[in-house]
């Protein structure tokens, strides 16, 4: 028998679509708006033509796009590798500050050291500290690559903070899971790793995607140490030309590499928020 609605119920499915496209309009209009006269303050400014000059002259943005890009790809790769060596330290930082029982008192303090130490120090000056701190060490006889610097400041300052999510994430798994699967004669490294750590990381991802995004904008501080990325690929054209335009580019390729993430981000958020309130009524 094939499902026909009443009356009354497409009557309601009536109203609701003419809601939805009376405030899709509405949306439309309204940003039009705005963008006209953010349009007409800007350039009605008294400035606006030397700016223009200045930050979007389209030939000197041609000009140097392909070596910005190249430095880009450098921050790509630095990104890569620092996620993934994030998330494994971070981990393994959240899991030694979960860890219960007294004799695991030095770990957790360990731990909460490492956190409290990378999470208050400022990113740049730890690029600078392990930047220019590490080579006069003379661990190596070669010269260390401030690529490989950059990432590891990189690395050590957001691991701190995904520790947290990750910690956050574990704390909030009932214990009730913990203590069902022990029960069931799993160890405390199988309880964490088939139990607590897949629900911990479910409920955490929307905050690890958004420091993902902190991250991809960060990697260009590299560039402080002498790396040729993005951001110092526009630097040095920007001296040769007397002229911002270059760094305008860095700025939207960065952009554009982030608004994916980003997206995701809030997909993922979404998603979560849906299924938490699966069968409620609001």
């Amino acid at each position: 028998m094939t499902y026909q609605p009443t009356q009354l119920e497409r009557d309601r499915r009536t109203v609701r679509a003419r809601r939805s496209r009376r405030s899709t309009a509405t949306a439309l209009v309204s940003t039009l708006v705005f963008a006209v006269a953010l349009w007409l303050a800007v350039t009605t400014a008294p400035g606006w033509p030397r700016v223009q000059q200045s930050f979007l002259d389209p030939v000197i943005a041609w000009r140097y796009l392909p070596e910005i890009a190249d430095g880009l790809w450098l921050n790509v790769r630095v990104l890569a590798v620092a996620a993934v060596l994030t998330v494994v330290l971070a981990l393994v930082v959240a899991l030694l500050r979960t860890l219960r029982g007294p004799v695991f008192l030095p770990l957790r303090v360990l731990a909460t050291v490492y956190v409290d130490l990378f999470r208050g120090v400022p990113l740049i000056v730890l690029l600078y500290l392990i930047g220019y701190g590490v080579p006069a060490l003379r661990f190596t006889d070669g010269r260390i690559s401030v690529v490989v610097l950059g990432t590891a400041a990189i690395v050590l300052t957001y691991s701190a903070y995904v520790s947290e999510v990750f910690r956050a994430g574990i704390d909030t798994v009932h214990p009730s899971q913990r203590l069902g699967a022990r029960s069931l004669g799993l160890t405390y490294g199988q309880s964490m790793r088939l139990v607590v750590l897949p629900q911990a990381v479910r409920r955490v991802t929307p905050p690890l995607l958004n420091d993902f995004v902190a991250m991809q904008k960060d990697v260009g501080l590299i560039s402080i140490l002498g790396a040729v990325d993005a951001v110092r690929a526009a630097q040095i054209a920007s001296l040769q030309e007397f002229n911002f335009t270059p760094y305008v580019v860095a700025a939207l390729l960065f952009v554009l590499l982030s608004v994916p993430t980003a997206r995701l981000a809030d997909w993922v958020s979404v998603r979560a928020t849906r299924r938490e309130q699966a069968g409620a009524v609001l």
